[in-house]
């Protein structure tokens, strides 16, 4: 597989060499790729600036404008969730469910874990590396800028 030379590796220590997240191509010029692509998802939409502000929750980016801060928490948790469960969030909703085996599942780590659309695990050639998080929007317009996003990094 050829890495788009864009998302080539960065800020890599020499004496150690790359970290597993980047030697998959989860780097900082891809999670920026990531960003970008969840915002063009967002599009003009009346809450685009909160669309920006929860997209950019685990970027570099300097922040400009205003949020609801619970959107940044969700964006950061529903990536977490994804990540741990190497699941998208949505899927979590039937198993937690009233007479469910989980049932209760969604309150473990303090509550952390998010069952609800906008966090979508980020795996190449099989290897977890990542996750990425949307909040600030409906679950249906969290799934649509979270897989635009996450897709970007193929």
């Amino acid at each position: 597989m050829t890495m788009d030379p864009s998302l080539e590796l960065e800020l890599v220590d020499a004496s150690r060499g790359p970290t597993a997240s980047q030697a998959a191509g989860l780097t900082l010029a891809a999670a920026r790729a990531i960003v970008a692509a969840g915002e063009a998802a967002a599009g003009d939409s009346a809450s685009r600036s909160r669309w920006r502000w929860s997209i950019r929750a685990a970027s570099s980016s300097p922040s400009s404008g205003w949020t609801d801060l619970v959107t940044i928490t969700l964006a950061q948790d529903k990536a977490w969730t994804a990540l741990v469960n190497r699941m998208p969030t949505g899927d979590l909703v039937p198993t937690v469910q009233p007479d469910n085996e989980f049932y209760g599942y969604h309150t473990i780590k303090g509550c952390r874990t998010i069952i609800f659309a906008g966090g979508l695990p980020l795996e190449r050639s099989g290897v977890l590396v990542g996750a990425v998080g949307i909040g600030g929007g409906t679950s249906a317009q969290d799934r649509r800028i979270v897989e635009a996003a996450a897709g970007a990094f193929g």
